[in-house]
């Protein structure tokens, strides 16, 4: 018998331990079955199990379960990424409060270390996603800097290298001084900073007395400073264009030029162009043949070596001595004695408070600094064509549709991309230098010594590039190399492409895009075929989930709480295309009640002996109640089905909750109460088989994103004493016999009981009171219906009668309620005060239509919606449309009350 209470941490562990020793989750590649192919966004190897990550393998979890129940050779292939600036910056940590310093030991010491790191700590995400139920073929984990993967990462470097992709070049990168490594634009957040906005006086040459200011908020850069642009059209400036300022401080000479990039709403209308040390003054430069002289090192202090031949003294303007002195200082302090001494020059025209955004290291939390460095670049253009192609073309689409706009974006004004970071841990760039600066790029350094050889003779010496690539570079392989590739193995002949990504929209440059581009080039085929982009998660005021706000939601903590089962479908409930999961306790804990609700059921029907009968024929039923059900459990499949194919989930969730909630929990169970507490015959027969085959059905269904629940109670009912509900088949349409004359008859019971409930629920009558159900205009058929659910309609819907009106009969005080051609009448005069009643749903109406004129009124505001957030926006949308709907309920109900 099953307990009184669900208790899932009674059966969850033991379900998934069950699963995984029996191989349930694994890939077949030798099978003759379809593949259904879906790649994990590989964690970060740091990393533990977040909220994120619960919304993101719920979605895949969900979808993998219904593609093995249709009987798909479904691979879903585990992993995790090696995370490189995370995985170091951890190990260092750890290494510090040991009092190690990596540098001290050497990097092939630090990475013993790193190595020992991941195999004591880096399989905590993977032991997290078993909690949440994840079906991963485990067997198949892969780890981005395995033996296999390193091999293809090797494999594509070299290719692409040969192929002139991948090359070498200064450019400017976003450079992280605390962590002495360019980073990636994903790896970089802005942060408001309250700070100043200088205007600087710089002389005109040949012009004495006369300055063009300029506007800043990096003085320590001006040092670098090559040029002054104004924007072409801007009137103030024109005479200047082709003459020369002189720089403060140094004392060179810089021109002023027109270009587009200056605005003239903006600060003074003259920006001064640093190219070594900000991204759009780098392509000012590129434009104007600037040079390009770098002005802060590595550690983000001063340096002179560039700029040193340039220092020449100006009277009044430029002190090569004040510079000089700035060598060595960091950035911030220089910034400040600039600042005092261009006040001292009175070249500081004036100082605004300023709040700006100022891009930082994610995880260093120091300001970035853009700068001009030697690195490894990969032409991103000449691979990103055909994958623009491959959508543009329909060979691989993204849902929501309109994620494609993102993508065109991005990939047709790509840039090159810098894929060589200043790490130890990760894959080092497979080149060697000679002596002379030559590059050898090989697979091993036993090729690249014999290239040098040929090329320089046998004495010639190497060392090896330090750096390692881009976390991103070895995950754009993920698809094909986590197959075996560069070998032609089975699994990569059968599982690439794959069927579907599914991902979050912030990644689809980083990722997406990347694992387009490498798979089309080596693959020739793009790596799936569909995208699905999901939302973010928020907080229930669909605000940032953040550990400052203090409204971080821990999934395991919920799973802890309310079970896997309960989170897995209040994301799934809540998985809108293309919107962001506004998710709380609440919710979940609203939702575990759905469990409870199923569990309950299926223990009523164990009560009554309902059990599983592989006899029952659903094609022979005669009574209109199992038909019913049968039908409607048709009708649930269909939705739920077509939901899965259009990666619905939240369709999927509500068409289930609807289902065995409403159909087959409150009304079918309800409705068949007498026949089973009846005598045996061929009624409770015919009820208990129709019973037994939908809780299967229900569980069939439910099995993809309630996994536990559902597999306890199809191995306690013994629905499949050998085999396991995660191998049966996903449910199929029966045949049922007089569908169509069941259907109208139980929906006309159904629709009859609610309305009337309604109107008892609006009117406030106790449940303890019965009254009688009137009938003006009822056709026979519906009279004769009534008949035969006399004790279903006095049970249900607290009814002493219900019958026709007699001639003359005209009861007064009634609320009324039309249900298909008749008008049901409830005679309420007697049970309620009908006056005050009225009054209070007038009251309530007139506080609903104040609050919808309170919100039109806000959203009518243009300058309201143009400057709130959208979630902001969105939300007094979603408060407009709840105030009508309840007004609208509001007025019917009053419409409804008579005498």
């Amino acid at each position: 018998m099953l307990d009184k209470t669900l208790s899932p941490a009674s059966f969850e562990q033991r379900l998934y331990e069950g699963w995984e020793a029996a191989g349930r989750f694994g890939a077949n590649p030798a099978s003759g079955a379809a593949p259904f192919t879906i790649m994990i966004p590989p964690p970060n190897v740091t990393g533990s199990l977040h909220i994120g990550h619960a919304l993101t393998f719920t979605i895949q979890d969900i979808l993998v379960r219904w593609r093995r129940m249709q009987g798909r050779d479904a691979l879903w292939q585990p992993g995790t990424d090696h995370a490189g600036i995370a995985t170091q910056m951890v190990v260092e940590r750890l290494l510090a409060g040991q009092g190690i310093d990596r540098r001290e030991i050497g990097r092939e010491k630090f990475l013993e270390h790193v190595w020992e790191w991941k195999a004591q700590s880096g399989g905590n995400i993977t032991r997290q996603l078993r909690r949440l139920g994840a079906s991963l073929d485990w067997p198949r984990e892969r780890f981005t800097m395995d033996e296999g993967l390193s091999a293809a990462v090797r494999e594509v470097f070299v290719t692409l290298h040969e192929q002139g992709l991948i090359y070498r070049d200064r450019r400017l990168v976003n450079w992280d001084p605390k962590f002495q490594t360019a980073i990636s634009d994903l790896e970089v957040e802005s942060r408001e900073v309250k700070g100043s906005l200088w205007h600087l006086r710089y002389p005109v040459e040949g012009e004495a007395g006369r300055f063009i200011v300029v506007a800043t908020t990096r003085p320590e850069t001006m040092l670098g400073d090559t040029a002054i642009a104004v924007h072409p059209e801007d009137g103030r400036f024109r005479d200047l264009v082709g003459k020369f300022a002189i720089l403060p401080l140094v004392g060179r000479r810089i021109p002023i030029v027109a270009d587009e990039y200056s605005d003239p709403e903006k600060g003074s209308g003259a920006v001064k162009i640093t190219p070594a040390h900000d991204f759009n003054d780098f392509a000012v430069g590129k434009r104007h043949g600037l040079a390009m002289p770098s002005v802060l090192d590595a550690d983000g202090h001063v340096m002179l070596d560039e700029i040193a031949a340039d220092l020449q003294a100006v009277e009044g303007v430029a002190e090569p001595d004040f510079v000089r002195s700035l060598a060595g200082q960091d950035r911030f302090a220089a910034r400040k004695a600039i600042v005092a001494e261009l006040e001292r020059l009175e070249l500081v025209e004036t100082i605004e408070p300023h709040t700006h955004a100022v891009p930082h290291g994610d995880r260093s939390g120091v300001p970035i600094e853009p700068r001009l460095t030697l690195q490894w670049y990969c032409d991103a253009a000449t691979l990103a064509r055909p994958a623009i192609e491959a959508v543009e073309t329909g060979r691989t689409e993204f849902v929501p549709k309109h994620f494609e706009n993102i993508f065109f974006s991005w990939m047709r004004d790509i840039q090159p991309w810098c894929i060589s970071r200043q790490l130890w841990w990760g894959h080092q760039i497979p080149a060697w230098y000679a002596p002379d600066g030559s590059v050898f790029v090989a697979r091993t350094e036993a090729e690249a010594l014999a290239q040098a050889r040929a090329r320089l003779g046998d004495g010639v010496t190497l060392a090896r590039d330090p750096d390692v690539l881009d976390t991103w570079f070895s995950s754009a392989l993920w698809p094909f190399s986590t197959l075996g590739w560069p070998e032609r193995t089975p699994e990569l002949e059968k599982y690439y492409p794959g069927d579907v990504l599914v991902t979050g929209w912030d990644i689809i440059f980083f990722w997406v895009a990347r694992m387009m581009m490498m798979g089309h080039h080596f693959m020739g085929d793009v790596p799936f075929r569909t995208v699905y982009i999901h939302g973010l998660v928020r907080d229930e005021k669909g605000q940032k989930m953040s550990k400052s706000k203090g409204n971080v939601i821990d999934p395991l903590e919920l799973v802890e709480s309310y079970g896997t089962d309960a989170l897995r479908f209040t994301i799934a409930s809540l998985a809108t295309p293309g919107r962001d999961v506004k998710l709380g306790r609440k919710r979940v804990e609203d939702f575990r009640s759905f469990g409870t609700k199923l569990w309950n059921a299926a223990r009523f029907c164990e009560m009554n002996g309902i059990a599983p009968d592989p006899s029952f024929d659903p094609s022979k039923v005669e009574t209109p109640l199992a038909r019913w059900i049968l039908d409607a459990a048709n009708a649930a499949i269909a939705e739920a089905t077509a939901a899965l194919e259009a990666y619905r989930m939240d369709d999927y969730a509500g068409a289930c909750y609807r289902f065995v909630w409403n159909s087959f929990c409150d009304w079918f169970l309800e409705f068949a109460k007498p026949a089973l507490g009846g005598e045996d015959g061929a009624e409770k027969a015919e009820v208990k088989g129709a019973a037994q085959h939908v809780l299967g059905t229900i569980l069939r269904l439910l099995h993809p994103v309630m996994p536990y629940v559902t597999e306890e109670l199809w191995d306690r009912f013994g629905y499949g004493p050998e085999c396991s509900l995660i191998g049966a088949p996903w449910p199929e349409a029966v045949a049922v016999p007089g569908a169509e004359a069941a259907r109208a008859e139980l929906d006309w019971l159904v629709g009859l009981i609610s309305a009337v409930r309604g109107v008892r629920s609006e009117m406030n009558v106790p449940p303890s009171v019965m009254v009688p159900l009137l009938l003006q205009g009822a056709s026979d058929e519906t009279l004769a219906r009534g008949g035969r659910w006399t004790d279903a309609i006095r049970r249900l819907a607290r009814a002493t009668e219900f019958r026709a009106l007699g001639a003359g009969e005209a009861p007064k005080g009634v609320a009324q309620v039309v249900v298909a051609e008749a008008t049901v009448l409830l005679p309420l005069a007697e049970v309620i005060d009908l006056g005050a009643e009225r009054a209070r749903l007038a009251k309530e109406r007139d506080k609903a239509a104040a609050e919808g004129a309170k919100v039109e009124q806000k959203l009518a505001n243009a300058d309201f919606v143009a400057r709130a957030k959208p979630e902001v926006v969105e939300e007094n949308r979603e408060r407009l449309a709840a105030a009508r709907a309840e007004m609208a309920r509001l007025e019917a109900a009053l419409a409804r009350i008579s005498g």
